[in-house]
Formats: C-alpha cells, structure tokens, sequence
C-alpha cells in the first residue's frame, strides 16, 4: 500500500483557511476531499452526515448539532443537511475567526446554492478532483505510458489500496447508480440510467446532441437533459463551450461533452487494459479528455477558475482555446506519438485568421518529449503542467 498521495491543491488550501471563515472543498465522490480535510486539519473534529443519526441530529435541531463544535469542524457532505448553512453564518459572523469550518460535498449545484445564499463572501470555494499526473507520478517507481494512465484514471483508491480498475470502477458505478442518483433524482429505470451513462462514454469529446442521444438510449430529449444534469452535478460529466469568437465564420453553437476520469470512460466502453486501449476506435477520443482533464485540474489546484473553449466552423476545428485576458491562446490535442505536418493545419488555419502569431500556438501529443517547432509549441503529456 502507497502512502497518502500529496494533492497539489494543499497550499492553497491551507492558505485560503487563513482568510476565510470557511473553506469549502467540491468534487466527486472517491476523489480524496475527506482524507484531504482530516490531514490538513486533523485537530478538528470530523462529522459525516452519511451517518443517519448524525444526519437526524443535524436535520432536527441544527443550532444544538453545531454548538458542539467550539472550535470548529470538519463537516463532511454538506448538502445532506442545507439548514446548517443559515447557522453556520452566524456562528462565523459572531465568533469572526477563519479557518473554523471546512466543509466538502460531492453535490455541486446543491451545494452552490446553499453557498450563494447563505455564505457568500465568507467562504473559499475549491474543487477537487481525481488525482493528476504529477500526483500520480510523485508516487511511482518508474516510468508508465500514457495508455497506462488514461485506463487507470485518477481515483485514488486505485493507487493508495492497489485496487484492479475493473473491480474498482464496477463497485463505483454500482454505488453511484443505486445511492447518489436516487438522492438527486428518482429514477425508477436504472437500467436506461445505466445505458445512458455508457453512451454518454461512448460520445466523450464529441459535440454534444441530446436528441440523438436520447433517441440512442430510448428516451426523449428533456430526459436526457435531465439526466445529463445529474452527471454533472455529480462530477461524472461536464461540457466544454464553444469560444463565441467568429472571425467572420459560421461556428458550431453546441457544446462538446467530457467525462472527469479517463479510466471511468474506459471500464464503461468495456475496454479491458491498456493494451486494449491502445488499439481501440476511441483512443484518440479518450486522449483528449485526459488531456482537458488534466490542463482543468491545473488550474482548480491552484485555486483558479479555468478559462477553456473550444473553436469550430464547418471545416476547422481548435480543440482547446485558452482565454488570458484579451489573449486567445489556440491548442491542439494529438494521440499520435509521432508529430507530422499535417497535425498543424487547424493551428495554421486558426493563426491566420486570429492574426495570431503561430509560434505562440500550442500542441500537445502522446509522445515523450517536448519539441520546438516553427509551427508552435510541441508539448508531451508528460509536461502539461508547463501549460498554463
């Protein structure tokens, strides 16, 4: 067994306590949001409101549940109990010292709006989710590939407790359908739930239509819809928006659709090892999540809101546009390990009409090694952490 992996969003964690009241901390279920709090800060004493009776204290007299915390605590998925929030405000309003709570919730649109209407301003808001690559890395004896890092995916326990994937994710998904999904929606049909979830893995990295895939799950569109927004809620999905910026072109209006964790799209596309992963119709398709994924925890970890679209019209496509301040900065997503000409024509075509000088353009592969080229940036998947 592997000693905790350091997470890199622990800095500013811990310097965002100093200034705050209360510290919030976001993400899907097994991506280490508790093991986080109780190292950081193990003095506090640590509540679950998984914990049925806890939750029937904190629910029926929330002003007695919370005065039992002196100085503070470490309140595990929040959102299970929402009456909390109203006086949490007044215990930190009165007593005005930061640090005293940290929260977490694997529930995003729930929790944010008990934040927004409760805490706001008094709260540090942090997103954590499955580990990185240089997380990962800091644990490993040697080097892998990068067919070895998307079939594994980022979840903790599979590194700390050296769990197989496969067994891993099919308890995962298990428990995601028959607990977390009854808690946010009711779904009676959780096997139509099931094959969405598959063919919602089966479309990462492609623009999102809701009408097929309802129509491929036999359901209608508002259903799938609905049902989308449960897997984003939930940190399973999420879309990238397409950046507004047309520069006299008609562009594609609809969002792309992404999956958090690579190894999760691998074990519900039955791919069964990375050798398989390596020859598979998807590679390129899996590729590219890994790699948004990844250039996304970046900027959580560092405690920023990530700033990424992506640009099409009819013929061209710029798989990721990054936006510092006025600047629009063009990045392709290659899953060859083997750069060629032809992997720069969109950049090409994206820098001519940007006027937008294409040294300055990115590209990142699946080959080992950064490379200079006139054409722009060639980074490896190994340095995405250089990105940004």
């Amino acid at each position: 067994m592997l000693p905790m992996i350091k997470r890199d969003i622990t800095e500013k964690m811990l310097a965002l306590s100093c200034k705050f009241p209360v510290v919030a901390i976001t993400g899907p279920r097994q991506s280490g949001k508790t093991t986080l709090a109780r190292s950081l800060f193990p003095k506090k004493t640590y509540v679950t409101l998984e914990n049925p009776d806890t939750l029937e204290s904190a629910v029926n007299d929330p002003r007695f549940f919370l005065e039992k915390f002196s100085t503070g605590a470490v309140l595990d998925e929040i959102q299970r109990a929402p009456k909390l929030f109203s006086y949490i405000q007044e215990i930190v309003d009165e007593r005005k010292k930061n640090g005293l709570f940290i929260i977490t919730g694997s529930q995003q649109f729930e929790l944010m709006s008990q934040i927004t209407q409760s805490l706001a301003g008094r709260v540090a808001l942090l997103t954590l989710l499955p580990l990185n690559y240089s997380e990962i890395k800091s644990q490993q004896k040697k080097e892998t590939s990068i067919e070895h890092q998307m079939y594994l995916g980022g979840y903790p326990r599979i590194y700390d407790q050296s769990i197989a994937p496969e067994d891993w994710f099919l308890n995962y998904i298990r428990t995601y359908i028959e607990r977390d999904v009854r808690l946010i929606k009711n779904i009676d049909d959780l096997t139509s739930f099931q094959r969405f979830l598959k063919m919602c893995a089966a479309r990462t990295g492609q623009l999102l239509n809701l009408t097929a895939l309802g129509n491929d799950c036999g359901i209608s569109h508002n259903t799938a819809k609905a049902w989308l927004s449960i897997l984003e809620a939930s940190y399973i999905t999420y879309t990238l928006a397409p950046h507004h910026q047309n520069f006299g072109k008609r562009l594609m209006k609809a969002p792309k659709l992404y999956f958090w964790d690579t190894g999760l799209v691998c074990h519900l596309l039955n791919i069964q090892s990375e050798e398989n992963l390596a020859f598979h119709a998807k590679r390129g398709e899996i590729f590219e999540t890994w790699v948004l994924s990844e250039l996304i925890k970046n900027y959580l970890n560092a405690g920023k809101r990530p700033s990424l679209f992506f640009w099409q019209d009819k013929r061209h496509e710029i798989d990721v546009v990054i936006e510092k301040g006025d600047e629009l900065i063009p990045l392709e997503i290659k899953s060859a390990k083997t750069i060629n000409q032809d992997h720069f024509k969109s950049l090409a075509y994206w820098c001519q009409i940007a006027k937008y000088d294409p040294k300055k353009a990115m590209l990142v592969f699946a080959g080992d090694e950064d490379q200079k080229r006139s054409q722009g940036h060639v980074y490896s998947w190994r340095n995405l952490a250089k990105i940004g």
